[in-house]
């Protein structure tokens, strides 16, 4: 399966976009807000393009895979410290907009993606069942 170079990649492109907006926010907050909600937010919003670039760098599809449904798994916890920083008054109704405008685009274009390599890595795996197979001689 060829890979796309993950920096190239519009998901990566717009988990990147998160990410710095999310760092925009927090960095503004006190002390006690970045020690608790902020770190988890930063993180959270930090390791789904992380995940995206270090499944591009594994080797088989299956790890691939399932590094992207680890970013899938940080976006929806970035999803959950958006809803605690809005509801603690962190963030404000325009910012928590603004993020989930990000949010609503990436959610369905990494799904999407993840199915396409995942749609790829069946193909390949059923070329590879199709092959002939060795005819073995009895004596």
């Amino acid at each position: 399966m060829t890979r796309a170079n993950f920096e190239n990649l519009r998901i990566y492109e717009l988990s990147e976009k998160l990410s710095d907006r999310v760092w925009s926010c927090v960095v503004r907050w006190d002390n006690l807000a970045r020690d608790t909600v902020g770190k988890q937010l930063v993180r959270a919003a930090d390791s789904i393009g992380a995940n995206i670039a270090e499944g591009s760098g594994r080797g088989s599809s299956q790890d691939y895979r399932r590094f992207l449904r680890m970013a899938r798994g940080s976006l929806y916890e970035t999803l959950h410290w958006l809803r605690r920083a809005y509801m603690r008054k962190l963030i404000t109704a325009k910012q928590t907009q603004d993020l989930r405008r990000v949010v609503a685009e990436l959610s369905p274009t990494l799904n999407a993606y993840l199915r396409s390599v995942s749609k790829s890595a069946s193909l390949t795996a059923n070329s590879k069942d199709q092959r002939p197979k060795a005819k073995v001689q009895r004596p």
